[in-house]
């Protein structure tokens, strides 16, 4: 078969299972509620938790610094592209994480693969929870490591593991709150055990930052963490509206991947207007109580309702809520029935989850009000019932 034809073939297959995606095109700006193709949707799909991605705050904070800066970094950090913006946008973060310093790198992804990446070699063992995000399993590969796969959240496999493992060096990596499901890894357990073996607890926490902790900074402020093992990655695009990503640890550690995290180092620097923007949605999760406040009144209330409906949610203290449907066709014939009622709620399939797992995933925002969440709850019983 030729190469064409290769791809004609796994496109096809692709169809016939059910797994063909297609890109919806908004044609307005991210928020509770979005135009598709012409229709007003009610948005319970994207990551944008505290609804600051289209905030007038934010957006004047990215004007401000076009204005002072231009538009791109013209260059990698290492040359010339490390901006003052950048800088201060580098030591805000540190602050937020409660950390020594940080690192801003160009996105989630590009983060985790710089991470491991410069982190571990061939004598190294990376231990990564099975349902860790697609960044944290390639980030490992390229670390060119033994990876040992442990079950999701089993700190008594992963002990196993640790005890088993004679490398020179020992990574533990994981989300810190699941993607797909929204439950939040025992970072306690994971970082004693990480004490006891002498190993580097890596933890993205990109869906937890502006929804965890007591004031939003994240799970590290939930647990009441800190440690000198911890290499703590998040994200700007989720809840905190912008782009980027920045990663918190040890002094020693930031600057080993200032020097060989390759996604880092050849990579051109994020515009100026992404740390603007970063460093005033810091400025207000810590000013402006009521995003990370309303975020957690709307999973309340979505718990509460869909107990007394009998909605079957999985459990999750996070603003990420799927309900498992079990087949590519299912999820897909439910989403369809949202979106026909006027609701914004995607079909999760695999390879995001594991086979027989496919499921609505439901996010909340603090741009969501309980009027948003009522009519959501109304929607779902209608469509699960039929």
């Amino acid at each position: 078969m030729s190469a064409a034809g290769r791809l004609a073939a796994g496109l096809a297959a692709l169809e016939r299972d059910g797994l063909t995606r297609v890109r919806r095109t908004l044609e307005t700006a991210q928020g509770a509620r979005v135009r598709v193709a012409g229709a007003q949707l009610l948005n319970f799909s994207s990551n944008d938790y505290l609804g600051l991605a289209a905030d007038p705050r934010l957006r004047e904070a990215a004007h401000r610094a076009i204005d002072e800066m231009g538009v791109g970094a013209g260059a990698s950090p290492l040359v010339s592209g490390h901006l003052r913006l950048h800088e201060e946008a580098e030591r805000r973060f540190a602050r937020f994480a409660g950390l020594p310093r940080a690192i801003l790198f160009g996105s989630g992804y590009a983060a985790n693969l710089g991470i491991l990446a410069a982190l571990g070699d061939s004598d190294t063992e990376i231990f990564s929870d099975e349902l860790n995000h697609a960044c944290l399993i390639d980030g490992a590969r390229l670390a060119r490591a033994q990876v040992t796969r442990y079950r999701h959240n089993d700190v008594r496999a992963l002990e196993s593991a640790l005890a088993r493992s004679s490398a020179g060096s020992r990574i533990v990596a994981t989300d810190a709150v699941f993607s797909m499901d929204g439950d939040l890894a025992p970072v306690p357990e994971l970082l004693a055990l990480c004490d006891r073996y002498d190993a580097w607890l890596v933890l993205d926490d990109a869906h937890g930052v502006g929804v965890m902790g007591g004031t939003g900074h994240g799970t590290l402020e939930h647990f009441g963490l800190r440690s000198p093992r911890i290499v703590y990655m998040a994200t700007l695009g989720k809840a905190l509206g912008g782009y980027g990503a920045f990663v918190a640890g040890e002094a020693d550690v930031i600057e080993w991947l200032v020097q060989r995290a390759r996604t880092y180092i050849y990579s051109t620097a994020l515009p100026p207007m992404a740390a603007a923007v970063a460093i005033r949605a810091m400025d207000l999760v810590d000013s402006d109580f009521t995003l990370v406040a309303g975020v957690r009144d709307r999973i309340e209330e979505l718990k509460s309702r869909c107990a007394k409906r009998g909605i079957p949610l999985l459990p999750s203290p996070s603003a990420i809520h799927p309900i498992v449907l079990g087949t590519p066709a299912r999820a897909m014939e439910a989403s369809r029935a949202l979106a026909a009622r006027g609701l914004l709620v995607p079909a999760i399939r695999p390879p995001s989850v594991p086979p027989g797992t496919s499921r609505l995933r439901i996010s909340l925002s603090a741009a969501h009000t309980a009027g948003d969440v009522e009519t959501l709850i109304d929607s779902l019983a209608e469509c699960l019932r039929t």
